[in-house]
């Protein structure tokens, strides 16, 4: 695992050199971390289909990670009030992009957002 604290000095770099697409702190990691979101989502839908499932902080903000999160059902997203603008404009491109690839869409999902995320 990678601190938080500590990737600040190299994570840059590895993203600079293209050793990382993104900050996996502030972009969701889809084939790492973004897979075990999605296979606990799956399992836990399994066991209670009504279960509600959100993420928080940068990654409840980051448009390219609220598109995956959409993607995989989960119902909300949290993240910090000046963050709300664009995380509402990326759910809302999310739920278009959704909808023009499938016939049966699910239930939309309002953005919520925590003070302080």
């Amino acid at each position: 695992g990678i601190s938080r604290d500590d990737a600040g000095v190299f994570i840059p770099k590895y993203v600079e050199r293209e050793f990382l697409p993104e900050d996996p702190f502030k972009t969701i990691d889809e084939d790492g971390v973004g897979w075990l979101v999605k296979y606990s989502a799956l399992n836990g839908r399994k066991a209670n289909p009504n279960l509600s499932l959100s993420v928080c902080g940068e990654h409840g903000g980051d448009p390219a990670s609220i598109k995956f999160f959409d993607s995989i059902g989960l119902d909300y997203v949290s993240c910090s009030p000046f963050r709300v603008p664009v995380a509402r404009l990326a759910k809302a491109q999310a739920a278009i992009g959704r909808r023009k690839k499938t016939l049966v869409t699910k239930k939309d999902r309002i953005l919520q957002f925590v003070p302080g995320a």
